[in-house]
C-alpha cells in the first residue's frame, strides 16, 4: 500500500477525465487519474467514429482515447490503473480517496469524471450485435443508417428524442414500446405523433436481436406484453433507450444528485457544492452526452480547478505574512 499526492487528483477517464488532465498537467498541477475499471471509459466500446472534430475520416473510439491518454501523459500526467472505493470530501481540501488496491490517494482538488454508462435490456444478441446494428446512441450512430430502416425501444424521453433525431437520416422509423402510451414530455410525443417517418409499436418488448446473412443485424424478436404473442421487425439499426446510469454510488451522500444519480452543478460550470470539487462529463451531463461536451468540461474543470488552488495558495500566504 502507497500514498500518492498530487495538486489535482481526477477520478474517472475518458474525454472528459483526460482533457481535465491534459489542461491540469499544462498547468503545472501533476494530476494523478485514477482511471477505474474502464480506462478510457465509453468511448472503448465503441468502434466508429465520426462526429469527433478534427479528422476528416472515420476514427476508432478506442484508438481516440488511447491518443488522448498519450497525450496526457506527454505532458505530466500520472496515470494509475486502480479502482476508488470510498472518499473522504468532508474535510475539505487536501481530498482524499482509497483504492480497491488499498492505496490512498490525496488531492488539493478533486475532478469527478466518472461517466455514465447506457442502459441495456439485457436479452440475447444485444451485447454480441453492439455496434453491429445495435446501439445506444442515436447521435453517435444514426448517421450510419441513413435510408435504412431503423428502430428506437424505449417510451420516455431519450427514445422519444432519438426517434425524432434519427428521422433526419431514415424515413422509416419505429419506435417500440412495451405500454400503450409514452412516459415522455408531451411536446416531444407531439411531434412524434406530427412526424409521418415515425410508426409507434404499443405493448411489445424485445426478446432478442437477431443477425443477418451478413453477420450484422437482421430483424429483432419480439413479444406482446398482453397476448404473449411473438412476432420479428426486420431493420438494419437498433437504438436502446431506455435511460443512463452515471457512476455515482462512490458519492451518494457525499455530494448533492438529482433524482436520476447525477451529480449537481453550478449552472454552466463544473463546480459542485463542495469548494475545490468539480464534475465534469457525463456524470454530470444528462442532456448531451458526448465525447467533445465530456471534454470541453474536462477542460473546464480544469481551469476551474487552476484558479481554486491559486486562490486558495494566496489566502494561505496572506494568513502566513498576518502572524
Amino acid at each position: 500500500m502507497a500514498t500518492h499526492t498530487t495538486r489535482m487528483l481526477i477520478i474517472g477517464s475518458g474525454p472528459a477525465g483526460y482533457s481535465a488532465a491534459i489542461y491540469g498537467a499544462r498547468a503545472g498541477m501533476e494530476p494523478i487519474v485514477v482511471q477505474g475499471l474502464q480506462p478510457g471509459g465509453q468511448l472503448t466500446i465503441t468502434t466508429d467514429v465520426e462526429n469527433y472534430p478534427g479528422f476528416a475520416d472515420v476514427i476508432q473510439g478506442p484508438w481516440l482515447m488511447e491518443q488522448m491518454q498519450k497525450q496526457a501523459e506527454h505532458v505530466g500526467t500520472r496515470m494509475k490503473w486502480d479502482t476508488i472505493v470510498d472518499v473522504d470530501l468532508e474535510n475539505g481540501s487536501p481530498f482524499r480517496a482509497v483504492g480497491d488496491s488499498g492505496d490512498e490517494y490525496i488531492g488539493d482538488v478533486l475532478v469527478i469524471a466518472t461517466g455514465a454508462q447506457a442502459k441495456w435490456l439485457g436479452v440475447p444478441g444485444e451485447a454480441e450485435l453492439g455496434g453491429k446494428g445495435v446501439s445506444a446512441c442515436a447521435t453517435c450512430d444514426g448517421f450510419f443508417y441513413r435510408g435504412k430502416k431503423v428502430a428506437v425501444i424505449g417510451g420516455g424521453n431519450t427514445a422519444v428524442e432519438e426517434a425524432l433525431y434519427l428521422t433526419n437520416h431514415s424515413d422509416d422509423v419505429t419506435l417500440i414500446h412495451r405500454r400503450d402510451e409514452l412516459r415522455s414530455e408531451k411536446i416531444l410525443q407531439d411531434r412524434l405523433f406530427a412526424s409521418d417517418k415515425i410508426t409507434p409499436m404499443w405493448n411489445k418488448t424485445v426478446e432478442s436481436f437477431a443477425a443477418g446473412e451478413n453477420g450484422a443485424l437482421g430483424h429483432l424478436n419480439l413479444v406482446d406484453t398482453q397476448t404473449g404473442e411473438r412476432s420479428t421487425i426486420e431493420v438494419d439499426g437498433a437504438f436502446v433507450a431506455i435511460g443512463h446510469a452515471p457512476a455515482t454510488e462512490l458519492f451518494k451522500g457525499k455530494l448533492p444528485m438529482d433524482d436520476g444519480g447525477y451529480l449537481l452543478v453550478e449552472p454552466g460550470t463544473p463546480k459542485t457544492s463542495i469548494p475545490g470539487v468539480f464534475a465534469c462529463g457525463d456524470v454530470m451531463d444528462h442532456t448531451y452526452r458526448q465525447a467533445v461536451t465530456a471534454a470541453g468540461t474536462g477542460c473546464m474543470a480544469a481551469l476551474d480547478a487552476e484558479r481554486f488552488l491559486a486562490t486558495l495558495e494566496h489566502s494561505k500566504k496572506e494568513a502566513v505574512a498576518a502572524e
